[in-house]
């Protein structure tokens, strides 16, 4: 059997809330928040989690695979073996999470800010130390994500992301974020549009050299289609389109820089193929950082952060006119099936995560949802009719990495939320419900656990009631 690169959830997870109100204390604020969110967490009992693939003792993979989205159709093959739990055994050990909220005030602006990270080094989990004013840390030593590492070292990982944290109090593996790295492509493309450089309405000429088989073939497509289709069907062949648009410019240095000059240092991609746009395992994000990059996407009003180098970061770091195509394309997410789940609406199975809205491009005349060639077969309507928020986000999941990275925000209504959610974990598709029914012939398969659905629902509940 192959490696892999996650495990168990820890059954406590606990989730620093560090305010960023003055008028607030550490304990009027802080506390509270984590203390709900431990509790919560220690709830959902991830330990009894399936290992489709354990590790073999002695056994080692062949290096870093490259890790995609995989088509409908072969996830539909896939799902056949998720049921086989039995073939699986228990998670051997605590998988690795990175968890971050940021809480928002009714301009958009920060409130009160919550980061935990959770390894076998951590089994009950550790809060991160974050500086209120630029919303960052220094006491995490962020290492590369290898899943034979996660699996047959502990969890600990030997390659360091950023350089001079080797005195840095906690050492953590970032799990490989998978498709919620379109995050950065997208980002990289409207700067690009900021600074005249490409029109998001020209068609951009794909011409893969060498072709390779997860970018697909040559394309003419608008940058606008690629960058919609990119994030709301998480289609790689855009992807592709886009990192290979980059390239063109020799602009991802300078992506890479603007990430760290806008104090979000652990955001990078490298490692990509100037040729196709392929080859994405060189991309790492941190949990913190995604959430400061959604934050200044979703454009709250004044100072968002303020760097440890002294500069001011504002929403005014993309044009109003990016910021708004970014948010719609979030807002129009296909694939709400994470920490949200109403693709699945009306099944047992999976639970119900944040209560969200579908959007209803995706919604054909019989209330069920298909999102390319992705089917569901469940009637939306009723939980549209029930939702409380809409959810602005990206997911991403390959066999080891389950991710989902958005914007919360209350219907007109309900109860009060506005909030940015990221979880960033190991457990992927190689990881399912020991009790987990078979799925309805045909239709898009539910593909890991649905801890994820029940964390997503029990971080709603708590920052509904803030």
């Amino acid at each position: 059997m192959k490696l892999k690169r996650f495990a168990v959830l820890g059954t406590v997870l606990a989730l620093s809330a560090a305010t960023l109100a003055p008028a607030a204390s550490a304990d009027e604020y802080h506390r509270p928040l984590a203390d709900r969110l431990r509790e919560a967490i220690a709830a959902q009992n991830f330990k009894d989690v399936i290992d489709l693939t354990p590790p073999e003792p002695g056994a080692r993979s062949a290096g870093k695979r490259e890790k995609y989205d995989a088509s409908p159709a072969e996830l539909m093959d896939k799902a056949r073996s998720l049921t086989a739990a039995a073939a699986g055994k228990p998670l051997h050990q605590t998988p690795n999470m990175d968890a971050a909220i940021i809480e928002l005030d009714v301009l958009g602006r920060p409130k009160s800010v919550a980061n935990v990270l959770l390894s076998p080094q951590y089994p009950n989990g550790v809060v991160v130390p974050v500086k209120h004013k630029g919303l960052s840390t220094d006491q995490v030593r962020y290492r590369w994500w290898d899943d034979t590492e996660w699996d047959v070292n502990g969890g600990k990982g030997t390659v360091d992301v950023l350089p001079g944290r080797e005195n840095a109090a906690i050492d953590f593996s970032s799990p490989y974020p998978a498709s919620v790295l379109k995050l950065m492509v997208g980002f990289g493309v409207l700067r690009l549009a900021d600074q005249g450089k490409i029109d998001l309405d020209a068609d951009y000429v794909y011409a893969p050299d060498p072709v390779r088989p997860a970018c697909g073939g040559p394309s003419v497509k608008k940058i606008r289609q690629h960058f919609d289709e990119m994030i709301t069907k998480s289609q790689n062949e855009s992807t592709c389109s886009l990192i290979k648009l980059i390239h063109d410019h020799n602009a991802w240095g300078e992506v890479n820089q603007t990430f760290v000059d806008l104090g979000m240092p652990t955001l990078m991609v490298t490692g990509t193929l100037p040729g196709n746009g392929g080859q994405w395992i060189g991309s790492n994000m941190s949990g913190l950082d995604t959430a400061k990059l959604l934050l200044l996407v979703n454009g709250g009003a004044g100072v968002l952060w303020t760097t440890d180098k002294g500069k001011p970061v504002t929403r005014n770091e993309l044009s109003s006119s990016s910021r708004k195509f970014f948010q719609e394309t979030l807002a129009g997410q296909g694939h709400n099936e994470m920490l949200s789940t109403p693709n699945w609406c009306g099944r047992d199975y999976p639970t119900q995560g944040i209560p969200q809205q579908v959007p209803s491009r995706w919604i054909k005349p019989d209330g069920t949802v298909t999102v390319g060639d992705a089917v569901y077969d469940r009637d939306v309507r009723p939980c549209n009719d029930a939702a409380e928020v809409t959810f602005a986000h990206k997911t991403g999941w390959v066999d080891t990495t389950g991710s989902d990275a958005g914007i919360v925000k209350s219907l007109r209504g309900k109860d009060n939320r506005n909030y940015i959610v990221v979880v960033f974990c190991n457990l992927g598709t190689d990881y399912v419900d020991a009790d987990r029914p078979a799925d309805p012939p045909g239709v898009y398969p539910v593909l890991y656990t649905q801890k994820y659905a029940q964390l997503g629902k029990a971080i709603d509940t708590i920052m509904a009631n803030l």
